[in-house]
């Protein structure tokens, strides 16, 4: 609580609701000189403009309050001292005329007790602060941010090239743009017309280069350049959350840093705040009014929705037996032999045919080597869907290690390529039935 004392002339007013202010009233630590007041009011508002900010410190201006004796506020004893220096010691006639409720006997015992009489003046002492000559040691480090990656590497992309020691890119926004002033020379017995001509040329080179300082700068300040820093700190939120980051993004570079990430912290508030009173709502319509009754309420609400969900799971399962007749028939067996008396373990499983459906045969006709293989060849790469040149590098690798060994096992030629199995194990069996390769030991 500071200790202010404005006449009524001096005293500006409220910049909110330009009312003249009363006391107490807030006076900003930050903004100024000169000082900015507002009243109680649009400080409880939150009452910003360009320049405060509804965070910043502050002072709370009010002297209605004793401070060296009961029966005097701080307002008085400002206005005592004030009239004792402009009408001089000792006229206390007109001092009194100047506060008011107070008389000239009052005014004049309040000073001499306290500011003549007293040896000791309730006043605190402040230390007078020494001043150094010597500055303040700076320690030095290497900086962590932005990083330094190792050129070339997966980060060092992520980066968009930045060169940390040089605080540019490898690419700049607008790279080409020194080109259009490159074949541009001034010379004395140029034109006037074309001298003007090239000075707009420069204007127009000088916007651009501002539009790069200016997306650089906003790179800069919003942290941009740590990519994987900043996914870092939005995968801490919640799906929607980092959808209204997404969103928000584009408008940062119509404001400050801490501009945008105040909009974004009052912005999940607001989402924190409606998610709590749709709560509080549910809360009241199935008549609960206390916190112990809500605990209640959400334990016995997910057990209902587990039981819903398993329910919802044997419905589908049921469904999908019902749908076939020969796992529909497999479970009237089995619903039989419980009826029976059977045991659990002794039930047989249900087992429902799994349908697959067979991919389309693929067309060979555009491809390179297709009139190199025969009518068997083109039916089996067709409906195993491998083109002609692949077909014919399988079966070289197949032939050549046949030849080495005297046989080819499916188990050690599934070694030799790294496709689908089953395609594997068609050309194999094809290949065998056509005698291109041995698949028995000669022993």
């Amino acid at each position: 609580m500071a200790l202010v004392f404005l006449t009524d002339d001096q005293r500006p007013p409220c910049p909110g609701c330009s009312t003249y202010l009363m006391e107490p009233y807030i006076r900003c630590a930050k903004c100024g000189p000169p000082h900015l007041h507002i009243c109680l009011q649009c400080f409880s508002r939150g009452w910003e403009d360009s320049k405060h900010q509804s965070d910043h410190d502050y002072e709370i201006i009010a002297n209605e309050f004793c401070i060296l004796e009961s029966g005097w506020t701080a307002k008085d004893e400002l206005k005592l001292m004030e009239a004792v220096g402009d009408c001089g010691f000792g006229n206390w006639h007109d001092i009194a005329n100047q506060i008011p409720g107070k008389t000239k006997q009052e005014c004049e015992q309040h000073y001499i007790r306290i500011f003549v009489e007293n040896a000791k003046p309730p006043f605190p002492v402040f230390g007078i602060e020494s001043k150094s000559d010597k500055a303040d040691v700076m320690i030095c480090r290497l900086s962590d941010d932005p990083p330094r990656p190792i050129r070339d590497t997966q980060k060092a992309g992520e980066m968009a090239g930045y060169m940390p020691a040089r605080g540019d890119f490898v690419m700049e926004h607008d790279n080409y743009a020194e080109w259009d002033l490159k074949d541009i020379y001034f010379h004395t017995q140029d034109d006037k017309l074309l001298n003007e001509l090239k000075y707009a040329a420069v204007d127009i080179y000088q916007s651009r280069l501002k539009e790069r300082l200016r997306r650089k700068k906003i790179i800069r300040n919003l942290g941009l350049i740590n990519l994987s820093r900043q996914k870092m700190q939005e995968r801490a939120h919640s799906q929607p959350i980092r959808e209204l980051f997404d969103k928000l993004r584009k408008f940062s570079r119509l404001h400050t840093p801490v501009e945008q990430d105040k909009l974004i912290e009052g912005l999940i508030y607001e989402i924190d705040l409606r998610r709590e009173i749709v709560r509080l709502q549910e809360y009241r319509e199935c008549g609960i009014k206390t916190f112990i009754g809500a605990r209640l309420f959400d334990r016995l609400k997910a057990r209902r929705q587990q039981m819903k969900t398993s329910k919802n799971h044997l419905d589908e399962v049921l469904g999908a037996v019902m749908r076939d007749p020969y796992s529909c028939r497999q479970w009237l067996q089995r619903q039989a032999l419980v009826e029976a008396g059977h045991s659990c373990r002794e039930l047989p499983p249900i087992a429902a045919p799994v349908s697959r459906k067979s991919a389309t045969p693929l067309d060979l006709a555009s491809f390179a080597g297709y009139e190199k293989l025969t009518e068997k060849e083109r039916e089996m790469c067709a409906s195993v869907r491998v083109i002609p040149e692949a077909y014919f590098e399988y079966k070289t690798i197949f032939q050549n290690e046949c030849d080495k060994v005297g046989y080819l096992k499916l188990k050690h030629a599934r070694t030799l390529i790294r496709i689908d199995v089953n395609k594997i194990r068609k050309m194999f069996d094809f290949m065998v039935k056509e005698g291109i390769i041995n698949a028995t030991s000669p022993s």
